[in-house]
């Protein structure tokens, strides 16, 4: 009798895991991998305090060979009830030294390289905030997109939880997260192709079906329009919108992999795409 072959090692995404939810808490306790060669991308979101992004991260980094983070806008929020003050940067690499204890990968790290089915690939988290480029139509600069949002009440609660210390504001954090970025994507294996990881989405067509578009301009930046074809990507994994979908753009797959909040997977009765598989490549 020949015992049962092991199953192959994939790479799987996930985001927007919101585990301050205890519906949310409840996925997550429940994901877990199909073999122990499976690698997992968690593309930002994960919760807002320390605790409970050291809580999710460190149950996943158990269960999975490899795991690889890319902050989102929660993440970076500075809430009252958390403990751990720090603003802006100094949060930031709060939390990428949290990752390096437990394990995980980060924006900060070398670059794996996945050997598995479909590989090799560079696997790059990002982490690239945005600058209010996505601007509403009839809007020509930051000012005039944010009186408009404000005059329709919809307004990211960034505006007063999201700190961009030491940077004078937000977009010239995005601007220099972009300058390291590009630095240390040039710097890379070129004979390789990536899988890209960024919270919000690198290309503007996703925010096209917002239902409101003034919310566009805390989706990302105009700056990394074009990356997917610079850097050779095969695929383009993303969160943040909370539209679980996937799509194609110039010929690349991009994966919006989120979770969400409760109420808007539990109309569904269950959350589409917990774990989605981006290697190896399987038919949509």
């Amino acid at each position: 009798m020949t015992s049962a072959r092991p199953a192959p090692g994939r790479l799987l995404a996930t985001s927007d895991i919101h585990v301050a939810y205890a519906e949310n808490k409840k996925i997550v306790q429940n994901m877990r991998p199909d073999s122990s060669d499976d690698w997992l991308i968690v593309a930002g979101d994960v919760s807002e305090t320390m605790a409970e992004i050291e809580w999710a991260l460190g149950l996943l980094a158990e269960r999975f060979a490899k795991v690889i983070w890319a902050p989102g806008n929660h993440e970076l929020w500075t809430p009252k009830n958390d403990p751990v003050q720090l603003r802006g940067e100094q949060r930031y690499m709060h939390m990428v030294q949290l990752c390096r204890r437990l394990g995980v990968l980060t924006p900060e790290d070398p670059f794996a390289v996945w050997e598995g089915d479909g590989g090799p690939v560079t696997i790059a988290p990002l982490f690239l905030l945005y600058d209010y480029s996505f601007r509403p139509e009839g809007t020509t600069n930051k000012e005039e997109s944010l009186a408009y949002a404000h005059s329709t009440g919809v307004v990211c609660t960034d505006e007063y939880m999201l700190h961009p210390d030491p940077y004078p504001s937000i977009e010239a954090w995005c601007w220099a997260r972009i300058e390291h970025t590009q630095r240390l994507l040039e710097a890379r294996d070129p004979d390789l192709p990536t899988v890209l990881i960024n919270h919000w989405p690198m290309v503007r067509e996703p925010t096209r079906i917002l239902r409101y578009p003034e919310f566009a301009q805390w989706c990302g930046t105009e700056l990394s329009a074009d990356w997917h074809l610079k850097y050779n990507a095969v695929a383009s994994v993303y969160g943040h919108l909370h539209i679980p979908r996937s799509t194609v753009y110039d010929g690349v797959r991009f994966e919006e992999v989120s979770v969400g909040y409760p109420r808007e997977w539990q109309r569904h009765n269950h959350p589409k795409g917990v774990l989605r598989q981006i290697l190896p490549e399987v038919a949509r």
